[in-house]
């Protein structure tokens, strides 16, 4: 682009980073972009090779063409309301549309994180007089954004258009050759750079720009550090991509990021060796038939992972009624507490603490390690059901934790002992048979009974809050959560075998007292929730040195008008 052209042109970034990066989802959401986008790859060679993590977003107008089957028409009227409100905002002195002006020429945007700069004494006014004042000061984030240019004669036409308004204040200065533009809004700084007549980089600290301008010197990029070349283009396997996250050394990332902060202490080196189990983490956002879709593979060091990960069977969900609304289940308590005791031995802090617990329970003859987590060797689960019943009735909900375990023998005896500790506490200890099971219940005057536990089969264990929810997992009259269409249209199409699930059903969750009240005195948090079906979360571990994450935001499909 010749130099005339790219004066005029650059002024486009200010609005271009702030529309694009604020609010590009919410656009593409409701119409869709038109289009090509930049690659990944592309846009990482301009990105120093000191980044610590990039995020690229794509605007293939097939992937977010996607998103468009989703949503109530109330959620899609309050989406383009806040577009149009923050449109006025940041064009408030002119007739600028990010649908006209500035989506057909905009690519795909890679936004990455530098190592942050120091704030420099010299920044700092201190009166005469004044108190000493630390030292340590605090370090500023450091972003730089990366944009591709689709359409070169769109964006001149934008930047044209930009310059004509009223307002701006641009400062031009030359780095290798490289024009460099300074625009002042409200106080602020953002210096942006055209490169190659293909990508618009923009920061707010000139600093960055420079190094991106080194970058595309020669100097090594974010795409030619080790292992990253591969992750930027494998990626994460997601349906029409929405967005990948890259992370090359996170440990590094952690280690440089608090250092910076002086809400973090100084990470103590056993903190830092265990920081250094991920060497590498690459997540991808999605879009398919079920909603949202997050991905992400962490890359372990094998010689630093003690935890010996198991898959869970998944059974123990049929042990819960269908109108459980939220659930978490796993598999081996016992392996996790017995990595956890070990991993102790390295912090005093937590060794020290474990310590007190033990001592503690042992005033009441309980043994922390055997009597409460060693037993707990299988498939486990807690959820949360609702009841308006009893000491429930001002909650709205009570829970159950379900066990599985090799050890009944063990678990009787604890839960002997905590009948009888209870006792203590002038709490009344009584037997009722509930669909054919014996089920102790702990029972309060007038309120029914606290807690309530027995046995399902001859392996299996609950203890429960609520005497109706004792009722609701001995005697289950209607189907089990793992048959009803709302737990299988969550997890139903998350990675199998996993170790487990998080489970929410938004329509459910909503009906709780309690909860509704929190969310129902705000109209706009009750349109968006009202879009959402559910939640559901599970991991993965094929061997020591991987680690899957999968995340499923499972949207309702879009209604008519």
């Amino acid at each position: 682009m010749p130099e005339s052209k790219s004066k005029f042109f650059i002024p486009a970034a200010v609005g271009a980073a702030v529309v694009i990066v604020g609010s590009i989802a919410a656009y593409m959401y409701l119409k869709g972009p038109s289009g090509g986008s930049s690659d990944a790859l592309g846009s990482a060679k301009l990105v120093p090779s000191t980044a610590l993590m990039a995020t690229y977003i794509t605007t293939d107008p097939q992937a977010w063409a996607k998103l468009q089957q989703f949503g109530t028409p109330e959620a899609q009227k309050l989406v383009a309301k806040g577009l149009e409100d923050f449109n006025k905002q940041m064009f408030s002195d002119g007739n600028v549309s990010y649908e006209k002006d500035i989506k057909p020429w905009v690519g795909g945007v890679m936004i990455a994180v530098l190592p942050p700069n120091p704030v420099k004494p010299a920044q700092f006014k201190v009166p005469s007089g004044a108190p000493n004042v630390p030292t340590n000061l605090q370090q500023e984030s450091n972003i730089l954004i990366v944009v591709g240019i689709k359409d070169k004669l769109s964006a001149l036409n934008f930047a044209n258009k930009l310059k004509s308004q009223k307002g701006g204040k641009f400062q031009e200065s030359d780095y290798q050759g490289q024009k460099i533009i300074e625009t002042t809004e409200k106080g602020k700084p953002t210096y942006s750079v055209v490169l190659n007549n293909s990508y618009l980089v923009l920061a707010p600290e000139k600093q960055a720009v420079e190094k991106a301008i080194d970058t595309f010197k020669g100097q090594s990029s974010f795409a030619s550090k080790e292992g990253v070349s591969s992750i930027l283009s494998k990626g994460v396997d997601v349906k029409n991509s929405l967005a990948q996250i890259y992370v090359p050394d996170y440990a590094g990332m952690v280690q440089q990021l608090a250092a910076g902060s002086q809400q973090v202490k100084q990470l103590p080196p056993q903190a830092l060796a265990q920081l250094k189990l991920i060497k590498s983490v690459v997540a991808g956002v999605g879009v398919d038939d079920a909603g949202v879709r997050v991905k992400a593979i962490a890359n372990l060091d094998p010689q630093l992972n003690k935890f010996q990960y198991q898959s869970s069977p998944g059974n123990i969900v049929g042990q819960f009624p269908v109108d459980t609304f939220a659930l978490i289940s796993g598999n081996g308590i016992s392996r996790g507490w017995e990595t956890l005791v070990e991993q102790s031995k390295d912090y005093p802090e937590m060794k020290q603490a474990l310590e007190q617990a033990r001592g503690q329970l042992k005033f009441v003859n309980i043994d922390l390690d055997k009597d409460i987590f060693g037993w707990m060797n299988g498939e486990f689960a807690f959820g949360a059901i609702p009841s308006n019943q009893g000491v429930l009735a001002s909650v709205g909900f009570g829970g159950a934790l379900v066990f599985d375990t090799s050890d009944r023998k063990t678990a009787e005896a604890t839960l002997t002992k905590l009948d009888t500790l209870a006792k203590t506490q002038q709490i009344n200890i009584a037997n009722r048979n509930i669909g054919g099971k014996d089920v102790t219940e702990w029972q309060i005057p007038k309120q029914g009974a606290l807690l309530a536990h027995g046995w399902l089969d001859q392996d299996t264990v609950f203890v429960a809050v609520g005497g109706p929810i004792a009722d609701a997992i001995s005697d289950r009259k209607n189907s089990s959560l793992d048959n009803s269409d709302a737990f299988n249209a969550v997890t139903g199409s998350l990675h199998k075998p996993n170790g487990g699930y998080f489970y929410l059903d938004m329509d459910k969750t909503k009906t709780v007292p309690s909860i509704n009240s929190l969310v129902s005195s705000d109209p706009n948090t009750i349109t968006i929730l009202n879009s959402i079906r559910g939640l559901g979360f599970t991991a993965n571990s094929p061997d020591k040195s991987t680690s899957e994450l999968e995340m499923l935001l499972a949207l309702k499909p879009k209604t008519a008008k």
